[in-house]
Formats: C-alpha cells, sequence, structure tokens
C-alpha cells in the first residue's frame, strides 16, 4: 500500500479546485471563475485498494499587491516543501506566459517529481494539445504529462494510478471513509463566499471574507450566523442589495449546499461589516483562516 501528499498549484484560474474536487468525488473546494477564489489549502483525499492520495489545493500563484496575496504565495511555497509530488496545473486554452516562468520557478525549486496538468483541452483541438505539451517539455523536464479536462472528464484512473506508484509504501494517513479534514465552520465560510463569487461583480468579490461566528445544531436543523467582511461602505451597499435582495439571494444559494454538506434542514443569518483595508491586516486574515492561517 502506498500513501502520500500531492500539491495542486498553478496560476489562478487553472482549474485546480475543479480537478481536486473531480478526484475525490465530492466538492471539498469552492469553484468560480473569479481569479484568486483559493486563499488557503484545502486538502482532498481519495482512497482506494492500492493506497491513498492526500490531495492539497494551494492559492493560485500570482504576482502579490497585498499582504493577504504575500501570505497566500508563502503558503503555497510552504506546500509545496512538505508534499510527496507536485501537479502544475496549467490553463491548456491559453499560450504560456512570463507569469507562468515565476510559477515554474517555484515548482522546480520545492526539487520534487511534477506532473504536467494540460487542463481544459475539451476546449483544444488536438493539434493544439501538441503543441502546448510540447513548449512545456521544452520549460521543463517533467516526470509525467497528463492532457485532461477537470471539469467534463469521466475518470482519471491513469492519473490516480501513476500517482500511487510516486507515492512512499506507508499505511493510511487519514481513515479510509473520510474525504477533507477541512474544519466544519471554514468549509461553511467558504460555501457562502462562493456565493459571493457567483452574484457580485466588480472589486466586491475579491475584497469579501466570511466567518462563521455562531452556529447551533438541533436535531433535525442547524442556526448558522455568519459575517461578510467587505472594504468599503459602497461594497457593503452593493451585497446587501435593495431592501436585501443581495444578501438574500447569497443566503439561499448557500443555504441549499451548506444542508447538503450538513445532511439538514438550515436557518442561515448573513450579516455584513466593513473593516477598511482588511487585507492588508495580518490579524484580520488569519481571522478568516485564509493565507496560511492554519499554519500558524
Amino acid at each position: 500500500m502506498r500513501s502520500g501528499f500531492v500539491a495542486l498549484a498553478g496560476r489562478p484560474n487553472a482549474g485546480k479546485s475543479t480537478l481536486l474536487n473531480a478526484l475525490v468525488k465530492e466538492k471539498v473546494a469552492i469553484v468560480s471563475d473569479k481569479p484568486q477564489t483559493t486563499r488557503s489549502e484545502i486538502r482532498g483525499i481519495l482512497t482506494n485498494d492500492d493506497g491513498q492520495i492526500v490531495f492539497t489545493d494551494t492559492p493560485g500563484i500570482h504576482k502579490q499587491q497585498n499582504r493577504l496575496e504575500t501570505r497566500m504565495n508563502k503558503e503555497v511555497n510552504d506546500v509545496l516543501m512538505g508534499v510527496d509530488l507536485i501537479y502544475l496545473v496549467v490553463d491548456g486554452s491559453v499560450p504560456c506566459r512570463n507569469a507562468d516562468k515565476y510559477v515554474l520557478q517555484m515548482v522546480k525549486n520545492a526539487d520534487l517529481p511534477v506532473f504536467l496538468i494540460l487542463n481544459k483541452i475539451d476546449l483544444l483541438s488536438r493539434e493544439e494539445v501538441l503543441k502546448n505539451l510540447s513548449t512545456w517539455q521544452s520549460r521543463y523536464d517533467f516526470a509525467e504529462y497528463f492532457p485532461l479536462s477537470a471539469k467534463f472528464g469521466t475518470t482519471f484512473e491513469d492519473l490516480v494510478n501513476t500517482t500511487l506508484s510516486y507515492l512512499p509504501e506507508g499505511e493510511l494517513l487519514y481513515p479510509p471513509e473520510v474525504i477533507s479534514d477541512g474544519a466544519e465552520n471554514f468549509r461553511i465560510a467558504e460555501i457562502i463566499r462562493e456565493k459571493v463569487l457567483e452574484c457580485t461583480q466588480q472589486e466586491v468579490p475579491h475584497a469579501a471574507a466570511v466567518k462563521v461566528e455562531n452556529k447551533e445544531f438541533h436535531r433535525e436543523s442547524a442556526h448558522i450566523q455568519a459575517v461578510i467582511l467587505v472594504e468599503k461602505d459602497g461594497q457593503k451597499g452593493i451585497m446587501i442589495g435593495k431592501h436585501g435582495s443581495m444578501l438574500k439571494k447569497i443566503g439561499i444559494a448557500a443555504r441549499k449546499d451548506i444542508e447538503e454538506l450538513l445532511g439538514k434542514r438550515v436557518f442561515l443569518s448573513l450579516f455584513v461589516r466593513v473593516e477598511d483595508d482588511w487585507r492588508s491586516k495580518d490579524a484580520t486574515i488569519s481571522e478568516y483562516g485564509y493565507g496560511g492561517a492554519f499554519r500558524d
């Protein structure tokens, strides 16, 4: 039996979270079309008869512009130094860019086997896939290459089996029924933030943070209170919406997914609070669980 840790690294919007969810066959990481959706490492665990793979989804590697983004990049580096194998997930539908050099250098520094995951091939012709693979092959000596579609792929058997062959022999790291080791409150907060990302536009999604402040369980229901943090009064107005319409929309969408997670009826109360420039404040970043807070 083999077991070990695999990091999913890459630029924002490469499809890392979508791939993680597809591999473990459960939604453990939120997904949106907006960059920097993932703000902290998220683990998904796949167990089969041959072993166990602990996948770690990481924030997209990017040029940092505030303290939150600096901490996110540092967390990626910390994760890469503590795994057995790396998936470099790239968006195959866009050409290699100069920014990819920084990502590749971070991966190289880890000095580990690296699989190139050429994602979104559903958007490419066969010729384009081969061309992109050739371009990436010229940049680094990857251990393995896997062109795939995380969104539409139906099986990842070859990827899983090959991954296991690179992992060390060892016992299970988690009980076989565990799919994610994420704290329940953080998973609930991330579901709410996903709905914020889906429902709001412009600068609001990037300025929003979510934290569960109170949770009470009853036999057949759960009562949850959560706060959505923004940086400006104008963002608060957008988040609430006319007569509370936006906040209601976010709450309805989030409640459905939270009920699926908890397996019981959910009563969800959302509040919006303003904290100026919170993304530059270490204490607030850690309070909301972002940028390596769980490693502090």
